[in-house]
């Protein structure tokens, strides 16, 4: 079977430009929100009440371009796995964007305009409609990626074949490293989520929680850069530490508790909704990578240490054909990171 181009097929150039022709709308909509209601507020505007608005827009906007370059790194590497991970990314994005309907209205509930007076949903009603199209955008365009992801697959499926061969043990620990390292990168989104809505709309700068969550920052990024290192040069010292590691900051958890205590909740009010998502979502997401981390770690020095170090970039796909012994073309043995695989016999 022939290898295909990066964006040589429709499937491929479909899945990508349905992101981004709904990144852009979406985008557009919130931004115009944004504009709107501070149009409306002025100086106000910044009051705590209405950095809502501010942190819909930063979140939407690390959401969408997140989204395009998981995208464009999934079809580059020809990795199913994290295109599955890019539709269910998409689906809490749908509910993401349905959730900020209702904590938009909350925020606005307090405008202290004069055409509030009569009417406190006045200003709500003014950028209601562009609040809407967003999960309409959102949701519409998933059930596209749905569509071309299942086409993909057929593309996609039988790439794992030309990294590991056939053996079934191998390619079964192989998808389980793709799995981890597509997970790392869901964390590391999850992290800078959470912390930019805390950031931007409850923490003051000369609080010792907006340290702590400044602190935290380095911390995490370190330990999701060393997990990925540790995990692809199968680096024992370092991916045990990674793992221990990820235990203390799974603490982190503590914060749900305060969203909802009487002492704190007011601060958190207006986007409880979704920090309690965010932060639950963070939670499970660096659990399940713990425990596939483990996986991982326990397969290390089984054979699959050349597979993962020879990543599969277009340069490798599509260099000048010639024939390589046992009559696959280099275009088509790209898979195996430029090394040729043996034949091998598996018998399940």
């Amino acid at each position: 079977m022939s290898v295909e181009r990066l964006l040589g097929t429709r499937a491929q150039r479909a899945f990508i430009i349905t992101i981004a022709v709904q990144a852009v709308i979406v985008i557009a909509m919130v931004g115009t929100t944004y504009g709107v209601v501070h149009g409306y507020l002025g100086d106000i505007f910044d009051q705590s009440s209405y950095k809502t608005l501010s942190c819909y827009l930063a979140l939407f906007i690390l959401a969408e371009l997140f989204e395009l370059f998981m995208a464009y790194d999934a079809l580059r590497m020809r990795n199913i796995i994290q295109l599955l991970g890019i539709t269910l990314f998409h689906g809490a994005l749908l509910v993401f964007s349905a959730l900020q309907v209702h904590e938009t209205k909350t925020a606005l509930s307090s405008c202290q305009l004069s055409q509030c007076a009569d009417d406190p949903d006045w200003l709500y009603n003014k950028v209601q409609a562009l609040l809407i199209v967003a999960p309409c955008v959102v949701a519409a365009s998933w059930l596209f990626l749905m569509f071309w992801l299942k086409q993909l697959y057929g593309e996609f499926g039988w790439v794992i074949f030309h990294v590991v061969g056939a053996s079934p043990k191998l390619k079964s620990m192989y998808q389980f490293y793709q799995i981890f390292i597509c997970l790392l990168k869901f964390d590391f989104f999850a992290f800078v989520g959470v912390t930019m809505q805390l950031l931007i709309v409850v923490l003051v700068a000369s609080s010792a929680e907006f340290g702590i969550t400044i602190a935290a920052i380095p911390v995490i990024l370190f330990l999701i850069a060393g997990c990925a290192y540790a995990v692809q040069r199968e680096i024992k010292w370092l991916m045990s530490i990674s793992l221990v590691v990820m235990l203390p900051c799974m603490g982190y958890f503590y914060k749900l508790a305060r969203f909802y205590l009487p002492s704190s909740e007011q601060q958190y009010i207006t986007t409880r909704a979704t920090l309690t998502v965010f932060t639950v979502v963070a939670f499970i997401l660096l659990l399940i990578t713990f425990l596939v981390g483990l996986k991982c770690f326990y397969d290390f020095d089984k054979g699959l240490h050349d597979s993962k170090t020879h990543d599969i970039t277009a340069d490798q796909q599509y260099s000048p054909s010639s024939k390589s012994p046992g009559g696959m073309s280099e275009r088509q043995s790209a898979y195996t990171g430029g090394t040729l695989l043996q034949p091998q016999i598996s018998i399940e």
